[in-house]
Protein backbone atom coordinates (compact mmCIF):
# COMPACT_ATOMS: atom_id res chain seq x y z
CA UNK A 1 0.00 0.00 0.00
CA UNK A 2 3.09 2.55 1.08
CA UNK A 3 4.95 1.01 -2.28
CA UNK A 4 8.70 0.41 -0.22
CA UNK A 5 7.92 1.25 3.22
CA UNK A 6 9.56 -1.74 4.08
CA UNK A 7 12.74 0.00 6.49
CA UNK A 8 10.10 3.04 7.36
CA UNK A 9 9.84 3.83 10.90
CA UNK A 10 6.92 2.09 12.64
CA UNK A 11 6.01 5.65 14.36
CA UNK A 12 6.44 7.31 11.19
CA UNK A 13 4.38 4.34 9.36
CA UNK A 14 1.15 4.69 12.09
CA UNK A 15 1.15 8.84 12.02
CA UNK A 16 1.05 8.63 8.12
CA UNK A 17 -2.00 5.92 8.57
CA UNK A 18 -3.56 8.42 10.85
CA UNK A 19 -2.95 11.05 8.75
CA UNK A 20 -4.80 9.42 6.18
CA UNK A 21 -8.11 8.51 8.66
CA UNK A 22 -6.62 4.83 8.94
CA UNK A 23 -7.11 3.09 12.24
CA UNK A 24 -5.41 -0.31 12.83
CA UNK A 25 -6.24 -2.30 16.02
CA UNK A 26 -5.07 -5.64 17.33
CA UNK A 27 -7.80 -8.08 17.62
CA UNK A 28 -7.17 -10.91 20.23
CA UNK A 29 -8.81 -13.72 18.58
CA UNK A 30 -8.57 -17.28 20.09
CA UNK A 31 -10.43 -18.86 16.60
CA UNK A 32 -10.84 -17.34 13.00
CA UNK A 33 -12.65 -19.46 10.95
CA UNK A 34 -13.36 -19.15 7.01
CA UNK A 35 -16.15 -20.95 5.51
CA UNK A 36 -16.22 -21.71 2.08
CA UNK A 37 -18.53 -23.57 -0.07
CA UNK A 38 -16.68 -27.04 0.67
CA UNK A 39 -14.27 -26.35 3.42
CA UNK A 40 -13.66 -24.85 6.39
CA UNK A 41 -10.35 -22.84 7.10
CA UNK A 42 -9.59 -22.47 11.44
CA UNK A 43 -6.89 -20.47 12.32
CA UNK A 44 -6.21 -21.14 15.98
CA UNK A 45 -3.78 -18.24 17.76
CA UNK A 46 -3.88 -16.25 14.58
CA UNK A 47 -2.46 -12.92 14.45
CA UNK A 48 -5.31 -10.19 13.94
CA UNK A 49 -5.41 -6.92 12.67
CA UNK A 50 -8.80 -4.86 11.83
CA UNK A 51 -8.08 -1.89 9.76
CA UNK A 52 -11.04 1.01 9.46
CA UNK A 53 -10.24 3.03 6.77
CA UNK A 54 -13.20 5.40 4.47
CA UNK A 55 -16.03 3.47 6.66
CA UNK A 56 -15.07 0.05 5.65
CA UNK A 57 -13.30 -2.37 7.69
CA UNK A 58 -10.80 -4.79 6.67
CA UNK A 59 -9.29 -7.35 8.42
CA UNK A 60 -6.01 -9.11 7.93
CA UNK A 61 -5.15 -12.74 9.58
CA UNK A 62 -1.54 -14.23 9.80
CA UNK A 63 -1.45 -17.37 10.88
CA UNK A 64 -1.59 -21.39 9.44
CA UNK A 65 -5.05 -22.71 8.80
CA UNK A 66 -5.89 -26.35 9.84
CA UNK A 67 -8.41 -27.01 6.34
CA UNK A 68 -11.05 -29.26 6.57
CA UNK A 69 -14.22 -30.45 4.78
CA UNK A 70 -17.44 -27.94 5.69
CA UNK A 71 -19.90 -29.02 8.27
CA UNK A 72 -17.24 -31.47 9.97
CA UNK A 73 -16.67 -30.62 13.39
CA UNK A 74 -12.93 -30.34 14.79
CA UNK A 75 -13.42 -33.12 16.57
CA UNK A 76 -14.42 -35.79 13.77
CA UNK A 77 -11.43 -34.23 11.72
CA UNK A 78 -9.17 -35.32 14.84
CA UNK A 79 -10.51 -38.63 15.01
CA UNK A 80 -10.31 -38.97 10.70
CA UNK A 81 -6.74 -38.35 11.82
CA UNK A 82 -6.73 -40.87 14.45
CA UNK A 83 -6.05 -38.52 17.02
CA UNK A 84 -9.38 -38.87 18.80
CA UNK A 85 -8.96 -37.44 22.48
CA UNK A 86 -11.55 -39.31 24.46
CA UNK A 87 -14.42 -36.63 24.32
CA UNK A 88 -17.55 -38.54 24.50
CA UNK A 89 -20.57 -37.75 22.84
CA UNK A 90 -24.04 -39.45 23.02
CA UNK A 91 -25.26 -42.48 20.50
CA UNK A 92 -26.28 -40.05 18.12
CA UNK A 93 -22.55 -38.93 17.28
CA UNK A 94 -23.11 -35.80 18.43
CA UNK A 95 -19.91 -34.76 20.19
CA UNK A 96 -20.57 -33.07 23.61
CA UNK A 97 -18.52 -30.28 22.86
CA UNK A 98 -20.73 -29.02 19.50
CA UNK A 99 -23.61 -29.47 21.78
CA UNK A 100 -22.02 -27.04 24.49
CA UNK A 101 -20.80 -24.62 21.31
CA UNK A 102 -24.35 -24.05 20.21
CA UNK A 103 -25.96 -24.09 23.34
CA UNK A 104 -23.38 -20.95 24.73
CA UNK A 105 -24.21 -19.40 21.18
CA UNK A 106 -27.65 -19.46 21.28
CA UNK A 107 -28.79 -19.41 24.63
CA UNK A 108 -30.77 -22.74 24.04
CA UNK A 109 -30.84 -25.50 26.40
CA UNK A 110 -28.52 -28.79 25.61
CA UNK A 111 -31.46 -30.73 24.93
CA UNK A 112 -32.68 -28.19 21.93
CA UNK A 113 -29.23 -28.02 21.11
CA UNK A 114 -28.42 -31.48 20.46
CA UNK A 115 -31.94 -31.73 18.89
CA UNK A 116 -31.19 -28.57 16.19
CA UNK A 117 -27.75 -30.80 15.68
CA UNK A 118 -29.51 -33.86 14.56
CA UNK A 119 -31.75 -32.07 12.58
CA UNK A 120 -28.74 -30.55 10.52
CA UNK A 121 -26.35 -33.35 10.71
CA UNK A 122 -24.26 -31.76 12.82
CA UNK A 123 -23.92 -28.42 11.46
CA UNK A 124 -23.00 -26.19 13.78
CA UNK A 125 -23.79 -23.07 12.02
CA UNK A 126 -27.31 -24.43 10.52
CA UNK A 127 -27.91 -25.18 14.03
CA UNK A 128 -26.78 -22.01 15.58
CA UNK A 129 -29.12 -20.21 12.83
CA UNK A 130 -32.01 -23.04 13.38
CA UNK A 131 -32.16 -21.34 17.43
CA UNK A 132 -31.60 -18.25 16.64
Amino acid sequence: MFGGGGGMNPQKMKQMMNQMGIDLTEIDAEEVIIRTANEEMVFHEADVQQMDAQGQSTYQIVGEPDVRPRGESEEAADEADGDDDGESGDAGGIPDSDIEIVAGRTGASAEEAREALEAVDGDLAAAVERLE
